[in-house]
């Protein structure tokens, strides 16, 4: 695995995707009302999100957390310079995205047949399709179209994912859609550094559209595979404050790496993020409570370091 060249400013910048809303609280028992969620899409903003997946546009009966989908979209702040990613699973999702007034849509693309029928009750093959449609559904109303590979590294039905496998389905997906990014999803957070280091860097050496990485920290292994992507040239991560996430259809999915700590990481090696480690704890503290559990950040434990003077 290459590492990172250099210490201190770096002078790169990394972009980070805040999926709290939607990612992070999918998966949450206790409703969040509309007005909470508007809250902590406005309080992104001002810790610094200009990227935010604030909606998933699926069946609300499977994912009742994101069935006011459209009256989020509707009380979003328009002028506050953010980018709002709705995710969808279909073409049906596809349009409720553009109706909804989306930014930009995140298609999620599983990458075995066994997660794509738990999650989307459809096949890899079948999804591609979609894709597709969704592609040209997005390119009409002028909205771009990223994918996630869902299980890229591992799929609690099948188990291990190889690279190969992960890689084949991306290169049937580039050619299937005017994709304007592609993530890696380590959906249950089962990938280890060596592992994701190797499959970013084939699929970087074979595109030029933008990569980014979706890190769950089920086993502890997301900022080591941050480390690791960031080896392979990937600039841009997805993260949820407090470290909140889960999927529904994919047992064993614990919380998303924390905003607070990949902000914290980043920044102490000199990358440039624009958003603040401690607004950004104590966000998260807020909205844990709301649903109840204890934030799963490192820093809502221990605090930055070093301590302001």
């Amino acid at each position: 695995m290459n590492g990172i060249a250099g210490t201190g400013t770096r002078g790169d910048s990394v972009s980070i995707v805040d999926v709290s809303p939607r990612d992070g609280l999918q998966n949450e028992k206790i409703p969040v009302s509309t007005h909470d969620k508007l809250r902590l899409i406005n309080d992104l903003i001002a810790l610094g999100a200009r990227r935010i997946e604030a909606v998933s546009f699926v069946n609300p009966k499977k994912v009742p957390q994101m069935a006011d989908a459209d009256a989020v979209m509707a009380g979003v702040p328009r002028d506050a310079g953010a980018s709002y990613i709705g995710l969808v699973l279909n073409t049906r999702g596809a349009h409720r995205a553009v109706d909804a007034g989306v930014d930009e849509i995140n298609y999620v693309l599983p990458v075995t047949d066994a997660f794509a029928a738990a999650n989307q009750n459809t096949t890899v093959a079948a999804a591609l399709d979609a894709l597709e449609e969704v592609s040209g559904i997005a390119a009409a109303a002028a909205i771009p179209v990223t994918v996630t590979a869902a299980v890229a590294f591992g799929c609690p039905y099948q188990g291990d994912v190889p690279g190969a496998q992960a890689l084949s389905v991306v290169r049937r997906a580039l050619q299937r859609g005017q994709l304007a990014e592609v993530a890696l999803a380590d959906t249950i957070g089962c990938a280890v550094p060596w592992q994701v280091n190797e499959v970013f860097a084939a699929l970087a050496s074979e595109t030029g559209v933008p990569l980014r990485a979706h890190l769950h920290e089920t086993r502890h292994t997301a900022l080591a595979n941050t480390y690791a992507a960031m080896a392979a040239g990937v600039r841009v991560f997805d993260s949820a404050v407090g470290g909140l996430g889960g999927c529904p259809f994919a047992p064993g999915a614990a919380g998303n790496i924390s905003t607070e700590d990949l902000v914290w990481m980043l920044e102490r090696a000199g990358f440039a993020t624009s958003m603040d480690p401690l607004a950004a704890t104590e966000l998260g503290r807020w909205i844990c409570a709301k649903v109840e559990t204890a934030p799963r950040s490192g820093l809502a434990g221990a605090g930055v370091f070093p301590k302001a003077a």
